[in-house]
């Protein structure tokens, strides 16, 4: 589904992300961790198309995304860490704002529309405004959004913040259907016990490049650390990291995480 190659991304003298290359399956929830400043905001607004790399290539289910940019975004959903939503509209006319984007039918967003505020338990809410939602309820309605176009690849940078363990529970359960339906999810989280437990594989990324990749039973392997838990190898290999030099660094510091 994705596929990244010698990826790079400067600012500045700042090279904040540096020959990154990796690949992304059909049907897979595949993890994106790493501290502040390691360069996942960035390779994710990359992959979603909101700003251009300084070199490298990157491909959307076949599409490279400098030459087909709009048919790679056609089929991409991008959750960022601080979505927006347009408060003075109702949950529903937001819906409706998203699907003539996408230019959907009216009957198909009314039928997908009403299902999506069902399974993230906002029916009720349809007609509130979204001004009166509570911060889990926005972040459900986020995730009703971008569900809405059926996207083959949905991004999302922190899903879990401000969600209740009911609302947490509903979001992780959701991705894993969206995989089984054979989309592919491409997600950044701090929280390592989600990681470890909806991932298929993950990259730890440390400095603008990956320090590992695979299965929890590969990153274990790599890290040579048998039965660890995916915090304790996250810590040890970007600690580890942390005790060099930053190859990095110029005059600047990445702008975001």
């Amino acid at each position: 589904m994705i596929v990244v190659q010698d990826l790079h991304k400067r600012y500045g003298d700042f090279e904040a992300i540096r020959g990154l290359s990796f690949h992304v399956r059909h049907g897979e929830v595949f993890g994106f961790l790493g501290p502040n400043g390691a360069g996942k905001s960035t390779t994710m607004r990359i992959i979603a198309g909101l700003i251009q790399a300084t070199a490298g290539q990157v491909r959307v289910d076949g599409h490279d995304l400098r030459r087909e940019p709009l048919r790679a975004k056609a089929i991409t959903s991008f959750i960022p860490d601080r979505p927006f939503l347009y408060e003075k509209l109702t949950a529903f006319e937001m819906l409706e704002l998203q699907g003539g984007l996408h230019g959907l039918a009216r009957a198909e967003i009314a039928a997908r529309g009403e299902a999506l505020l069902r399974r993230f338990e906002l029916h009720e809410w349809s007609d509130g405004l979204i001004e009166s939602f509570s911060h889990g309820m926005k972040q459900r309605l986020v995730f009703a959004t971008a569900l809405l176009p059926r996207p083959r690849l949905l991004i999302v940078d922190e899903p879990m913040v401000g969600l209740d363990p009911r609302g947490a529970r509903l979001v992780k359960a959701v991705l894993r259907e969206q995989c089984e339906a054979g989309a592919s999810v491409f997600l950044s989280t701090h929280t390592m016990e989600v990681a470890q437990e909806i991932c298929d594989r993950i990259a730890i990324l440390s400095r603008g490049t990956i320090a590992a990749l695979g299965t929890m039973d590969e990153l274990r392997a790599q890290a040579e650390e048998p039965g660890s838990s995916l915090e304790q190898i996250f810590l040890r290999l970007t600690e580890e990291a942390q005790q060099q030099p930053d190859p990095r660094h110029g005059a600047a510091e990445e702008p975001s995480k």
